[in-house]
């Protein structure tokens, strides 16, 4: 029988950050490295996260800190370590973070997604996304299925997005974009010189065999279909927009790099960093879709960031989004 003592009264380490538990090592204990020692004490955590209590010295042998996982134990020891909650566990939290508000009402909200901004969170973004925003903004939001988002963007890529604030609404918009009722319009730069005209680009997308990062276009992908649209061409790049008639993850990026002009910027596609670009040169910047209670029309357009308005007007002097048909 393994003895363990605990705190008295304390909650369990997905709602208290700080529990302490201690145990005196029993004899079948004796020589095993410490890091084993803390899986038998605390089973409902991974031996990787134990370990990193180890190694930021929440964990004690006889009351002096014990910072290697390697570390024998002995029998008759006091073993004591400060359980944290793994990040994973305080991914759904509310934060309160600065959102641009496009629209809202008691159904839905618009917002205008920035560069840098995760939409939702993952491994290395357990915290500061797009959910954990509107866990503070929209409180109910904590009964919706991924907090209401029901379309996402990359990290890097800017512009408008849609959420659901009720379970109807986002059943709703989630069939609306299943059924292909949402037009989404993106503005981009591509390195190349594209040819006029309007371009269906037509490829199934699933995730890269050779790079668990990337998606690629894969025969044994899901269907994905890109209408893309020159606009304009200058120094070696083009201006385009792109309607998205699926989502799937990187769509945009996976289809104009598989077709030989990868987006400026996107480094993990090919693309190189140019007119001052240090990420993809990919914005979101027309919404519309009918109300998903209402059902009057809606349409949002939103400027792109600095940075990308500025290559923009390198390659498309004359164009402003907006004054071009969609494709």
């Amino acid at each position: 029988m393994i003895d363990f003592e605990g705190d008295d009264g304390l909650e369990s380490p997905a709602a208290n950050e700080h529990e302490v538990r201690r145990a005196l090592a029993q004899g079948d204990w004796h020589g095993w490295r410490l890091d084993k020692v803390l899986v038998a004490m605390a089973p409902e955590f991974s031996r990787s996260h134990l370990q990193g209590l180890i190694e930021q010295g929440l964990v004690f042998l006889d009351g002096a800190a014990a910072t290697l996982a390697s570390r024998k134990v002995k029998a008759g020891q006091s073993v004591q370590v400060e359980l944290r909650p793994t990040a994973e566990s305080l991914a759904f939290r509310a934060e309160h973070l600065a959102l641009q508000v496009v629209f809202e009402d008691a159904h839905l909200l618009v917002i205008d997604k920035p560069v840098g901004l995760v939409v939702h969170p993952a491994p290395g973004h357990w915290s500061g996304t797009l959910l954990n925003a509107l866990l503070a903004h929209h409180p109910d939001s904590v009964h919706l299925p991924r907090a209401g988002i029901v379309h996402r963007l990359d990290k890097d890529t800017s512009g408008l997005m849609m959420v659901g604030k009720t379970l109807q609404s986002v059943t709703a918009l989630s069939r609306a974009i299943a059924n292909r009722e949402v037009q989404r319009l993106y503005m981009a730069l591509v390195h190349g010189v594209m040819p006029s005209g309007v371009r269906a680009v037509e490829a199934r997308i699933g995730r890269d065999p050779a790079s668990r990062i990337r998606m690629a276009v894969h025969p044994a992908g899901r269907s994905a279909r890109t209408d893309v649209q020159t606009l304009a061409s200058a120094q070696g790049f083009t201006a385009v927009c792109c309607r998205l008639h699926t989502g799937r993850t990187h769509q945009i990026r996976v289809h104009l790099a598989h077709i030989g002009h990868p987006l400026v910027g996107d480094r993990l596609y090919g693309g190189a960093v140019e007119l001052g670009l240090e990420r993809q040169a990919l914005h979101a910047w027309k919404l519309a879709f009918d109300h998903p209670i209402l059902g009057e029309p809606l349409e949002f357009v939103r400027p792109p960031p600095e940075d990308l308005a500025k290559a923009w007007q390198a390659v498309a002097t004359d164009i402003a989004p907006g004054d071009w048909p969609a494709p």
